[in-house]
């Protein structure tokens, strides 16, 4: 195995350009390390990011705030204009691992690894986040939801990697929430996992949405139809239940140890509805 620290993006975009066999960027490495440690995955080549300019910074820009990629979770919890504007996208990273955890992982890792169950990814899509992809060509701006196209599996071509993420300032009377169902109280991975945005105009008129589902897929989904369900009531009772109706049928879970296919299903429903009412309270301040 051979180890890298480069000290440029282009530097590291040349490492990964040029290596024969598996490679893999270090970041806060709490996926990386285990599944090495584990025998899960041997890399030819690691390259780790840390010592690039940018990687650690939170950055303020014109309509929005970009996140490094080596921002861990326990920084972003911490930075209180986030959490401000985007509570649900800091919640959903504050849910990953325990508090030695979240002093390294990062939510651009949770994003490349591509967990179908992945708690940042359903909260960043409802969040209309944009990944900032660097490669041997050109950087590219993709949606967080094309970044995964399976489990394990991410749409980067060769020499790629995710140097940032960048999240869009939400217009006002906006509010968004994340939730997830776990078999335990804390520490575990989803069974099923919601996101969802909304934005009310001056009569309280739900003027637009964004709804994610994860752990329900091999990837986290866009459920427009979840959305359009929304837009254009006041997120009462029935706009409500037709959403958890909405995302339940959207639902393509499997059975496995941690739930079955009927649970899953049902829980989709129940927590998008559940998240929307904590978005709605958010929405009206």
């Amino acid at each position: 195995m051979r180890y890298e620290s480069p000290q440029t993006i282009k530097a590291a975009v040349g490492l990964l350009s040029k290596a024969r066999g598996t490679s893999r960027i270090l970041a806060g490495g709490t996926d990386l390390l285990v599944q090495m440690r584990s025998g899960m995955l041997e890399p030819d080549l690691i390259v780790d990011i840390k010592n690039i300019p940018g990687m650690f910074d939170i950055t303020k820009e014109k309509d929005g705030y970009r996140i490094g990629a080596a921002v861990s979770g326990a920084e972003l919890g911490e930075h209180a204009k986030v959490k401000e504007l985007w509570p649900g996208v800091v919640e959903s990273v504050e849910l990953i691992g325990s508090t030695q955890i979240q002093g390294r992982a990062t939510m651009v890792g949770n994003l490349c690894n591509a967990s179908p169950a992945a708690d940042s990814v359903p909260a960043m899509i409802a969040a209309r986040a944009v990944a900032r992809v660097v490669g041997p060509k050109r950087a590219r701006n993709v949606p967080v939801e094309d970044i995964a196209i399976a489990p394990g599996k991410t749409s980067l071509k060769k020499g790629e990697f995710v140097a940032s993420v960048f999240l869009p300032k939400p217009k006002r009377r906006t509010g968004e929430a994340y939730l997830r169902f776990i078999p335990r109280t804390e520490m575990d991975i989803a069974v099923v996992g919601a996101g969802v945005s909304l934005t009310l105009n001056t009569k309280g008129v739900c003027s637009d949405a964004r709804v994610s589902l994860g752990a329900v897929a091999a990837r986290a989904l866009v459920v427009d139809e979840a959305a359009d369900a929304l837009i254009g009531t006041k997120v009462d009772k029935k706009a409500l239940d037709e959403l958890a109706a909405i995302c339940s049928a959207a639902a393509q879970p499997i059975d496995d140890k941690r739930g079955t296919k009927e649970f899953r299903i049902k829980v989709a429903g129940v927590l998008a509805r559940r998240a929307a009412a904590i978005a709605l309270k958010r929405a009206k301040g």
